[in-house]
């Protein structure tokens, strides 16, 4: 079971330079499973996620475009909130990082919390500088001289800056992920962010001059020349979003300062901003650190990264017109690994949605609703009776599901979810209900009897799977359960909930 007390949740949030692509409905989509299970596990939940609005690259963008700063990152920070219907998210709160009045006071706190303590400093810096990551990298961090993560050459750059002292807490860091006071998940990623740490930390900047920023973002307080690192900035929405630095912080207190689990949902390529520098950030100011970084992997297309460049082929929005939300949120969920990155094409998205939707669960209840209508004039079977494997299966499903989310592992989770589908398929196939019920019109009490039990663990099984299957696939989980529950002791026509898919030509 998950733990009690209150589950603090958040999802990274994007850059505003452009369209959303699938690979920010993947991060999304798992967040809004782990709410929804704790939820329904009777927990209480406060699930976060919005937009970066304060990057450089967006003002970079939004010059390329020819289109004001502010209408450009309005219009693209909305196009990421109304992700919430064709997605079927549940987020109970967004953050908008230049447009919410939380945020700014907030930051500012942070800032004067660790200049505080004497960890700023100003002083001039020579390096190499990433547009993309907005991130400035070392020559061992480089791979062939090009960015790790965008295969461009850093531009060179000289300017002041307001530095970090990261060196100070590198003892601390690596006590916390040693112990697993943090816990990153899964374990390769821990190995990498030690490795990392182990190798010993340099201060970084946390400033750019304003005028580079064309005067978008926070002014260091204090130094209006200078404006506040865009990840400094954003990896505090975290807290600002909870009213810290407010005139209002019992949400803060409620959901990080005595919460009983904070949880982040990240991508891979911003583990060490995650696993390193917002502890370090939180060390510094005197703050509690989160309880878990769970780091997913990346989605392809034809072995190449999604990006928003590339992203309007796979836009989750059009994915979820084209072919429904329970489709895509089912693929992100069943057919994305764990460990290593997955590759999406919508004939995939459409060959597993058949095979486990339609032809799977669909087709169980569908069959079974069918049977009691035909042989019980759609009466269900009184509760209590349901026995076998099949029940056993039943039985053990919210367990699996529990310990495989427990260890942010969604396939395994949606996986449970299909085997035991497939044991109420087998069942029904087995067990030849048609069978059954001619010799119950023959007059064999004891195939009767054997009938009811066979539709009884059916009905059994629906029920649990409606039930379970509701953090996955909300709409068809209410779908489902509706056909269940039309009245005391009857269940309604079955009708068709999840349709085959066409693939695309």
């Amino acid at each position: 079971m998950p733990a009690t007390g209150n589950f603090y949740l958040t999802t990274a949030i994007p850059y505003v330079n452009a369209e959303p692509h699938l690979g920010h409905a993947l991060e999304l989509v798992h967040a809004d499973v782990l709410a929804r299970h704790r939820r329904r596990r009777g927990q209480p939940v406060r699930f976060l996620t919005g937009t970066d609005d304060n990057a450089v690259k967006n003002v970079s963008a939004a010059r390329a475009a020819g289109v004001p700063v502010r209408e450009f990152v309005d219009r693209n920070a909305a196009s990421f909130a109304r992700l919430r219907d064709p997605l079927a998210l549940s987020f109970d709160d967004f953050i908008r990082t230049s447009a919410d009045p939380r945020h700014r006071a907030g930051v500012e706190r942070l800032w004067r919390q660790c200049a505080d303590r004497g960890d700023l400093y100003l002083r001039d810096y020579q390096g190499r500088y990433c547009a993309g990551c907005e991130q400035f990298y070392q020559p061992a961090e480089l791979d062939r001289g090009l960015c790790p993560e965008h295969g461009v050459p850093p531009e060179p750059v000289t300017e002041r800056n307001w530095f970090f002292r990261l060196s100070r807490y590198a003892g601390q860091l690596r006590s916390v992920l040693e112990s697993g006071r943090v816990r990153v998940e899964p374990a390769a990623r821990r190995n990498e962010v030690l490795a990392f740490v182990r190798a010993g930390l340099a201060d970084f900047s946390v400033s750019r001059p304003a005028q580079r920023a064309g005067g978008w973002g926070i002014p260091v307080p204090g130094d209006p020349g200078q404006t506040i690192y865009v990840w400094w900035d954003a990896l505090a929405n975290y807290i600002t979003a909870l009213g810290y630095g407010s005139a209002d912080e019992q949400p803060y207190r409620d959901w990080w300062l005595t919460a009983a689990e904070r949880v982040h949902v990240i991508g891979k390529g911003i583990l060490r901003f995650h696993a390193v520098s917002w502890l370090a950030l939180l060390l510094s100011a005197g703050q509690p650190l989160p309880d878990v970084i769970y780091v997913h992997e990346y989605l392809t297309a034809g072995g190449s990264k999604l990006s928003k460049s590339t992203g309007g082929a796979a836009s989750p929005c059009q994915l979820a017109a084209e072919f429904g939300t329970d489709a895509v949120r089912w693929w992100l969920l069943r057919e994305v690994a764990r460990t290593g990155d997955t590759d999406f094409t919508p004939g995939r998205l459409v060959r597993r949605a058949n095979q486990d939707l339609a032809n799977g669960l669909g087709n169980l209840q569908h069959r079974t609703l069918s049977l009691v209508h035909r042989y019980r004039y759609g009466r269900l079977p009184a509760p209590g009776q349901a026995a076998g494997p099949l029940a056993a299966a039943c039985d053990a499903l919210p367990r699996l599901i529990d310990e495989s989310l427990a260890g942010f592992d969604f396939r395994a989770a949606a996986g449970a979810v299909s085997a035991v589908v497939a044991t109420g398929n087998r069942l029904a196939e087995t067990e030849r209900p048609w069978e059954l019920a001619r010799r119950e019109a023959d007059g064999d009490r004891a195939a009767a009897d054997r009938l009811d039990r066979v539709l009884a663990v059916l009905v059994h099984a629906c029920r649990v799977l409606a039930a379970e299957v509701g953090p996955f696939l909300p709409a068809g989980a209410a779908a489902l359960g509706r056909q269940l529950q039309p009245g005391p002791g009857h269940a309604a026509p079955p009708e068709p909930v999840f349709t085959r898919l066409r693939a695309p030509a």
